[in-house]
């Protein structure tokens, strides 16, 4: 297994889908361009901002694929798994692996139950050895949430699991996990409105749909932290925040297809039954992307 060095802002993409819901892995490759060329240190598809609990295998081989493809080992490229056993996250990720991407995002199983820390650990255990790549823990599920202790056990328990993605809008377990700082793994923020604060408590980066509607801003804000511009940062979440309270909601993905079509940019179609995005929304969005002084193309 190949190391992989995953640091800093890694946008998660959307899915584009054609109007026949069919994978439109062109429309991907360009938005993966789009984000290399601003210099971002990573690529993320088919997770959650990407309809992952959505894709069938082929559809998440084929945008996995072209992500691989347009990325060419510029950046690591990571696919998303979200599936509801461990038999079927490793189907997925043995057909995902045959791509060539670097690494797997892996969420805890759905149902209402969760495992107990042992089985949590085996199911991730089982996933990094199958499919023979290293492996990130989603830790969004809010019913099924891995407890901090649980997840730095993982971390530091098996060596292929290099990582966490902290969600769900809980600063509480990311600050949990960054203070028992397990040797193991990285811990990566993906609560989007508080990402200045998570890089000051030890966050090694971000994995958030923030980061795939306007990387710029992002990219400047992780910059500023790290040369300990602390005025331009906050600054830039003052910026960003409006723009992750106008993109969050229940029909998020489209939300952020629709900032990406103001853009210019092609997130393509969803799929049904996404709930399509009102006029009403429409306006909070390119309300919040001016605000942010976003440059739009429509």
């Amino acid at each position: 297994m190949s190391a992989v060095d995953l640091h800093g802002i890694i946008p998660p993409l959307v899915s584009p889908f054609t109007s026949d819901e069919q994978p439109d892995a062109d429309a991907l490759r360009a938005e993966v361009r789009h984000h290399l060329d601003l210099g971002v240190h990573g690529i993320c598809v088919t997770g959650s901002t990407g309809d992952g609990q959505m894709l069938s295998v082929d559809d998440s081989v084929a945008f996995a694929a072209a992500a691989a493809a347009e990325a060419d080992g510029r950046v690591p490229v990571i696919a998303g798994i979200i599936q509801d056993s461990t038999r079927e996250v490793i189907r997925y990720g043995k057909a995902i692996a045959a791509t060539g991407v670097d690494a797997l995002q892996v969420t805890p199983v759905h149902y209402l139950f969760q495992p107990d820390a042992d089985t949590t650990v085996d199911y991730y255990r089982r996933i990094a050895e199958a499919t023979g790549l290293p492996v990130l823990i989603y830790n969004v599920i809010p019913y099924a949430l891995i407890p901090a202790t649980t997840v730095a056990r993982t971390l530091n328990e098996i060596p292929q699991v290099i990582g966490v993605k902290q969600s769900g809008g809980n600063i509480h377990q990311l600050a949990d996990l960054l203070y028992l700082n397990p040797p193991g793994g990285k811990v990566f923020t993906a609560v989007d409105d508080l990402l200045y604060p998570s890089y000051l408590i030890g966050a090694e980066g971000a994995i958030s749909a923030t980061l795939t509607v306007v990387p710029e801003l992002c990219l400047r804000q992780w910059d500023a932290v790290q040369r300990g511009d602390h005025a331009l940062a906050r600054e830039l979440h003052n910026k960003l925040l409006p723009v992750w309270r106008a993109i969050d909601g229940p029909n998020m993905t489209l939300r952020i297809k629709a900032a990406l079509a103001m853009q210019g940019r092609d997130g393509g179609h969803g799929l049904s039954p996404q709930t399509p995005v009102s006029d009403g929304e429409r306006e909070t969005i390119r309300a919040a992307l001016l605000e942010a002084g976003v440059k739009l193309a429509d």
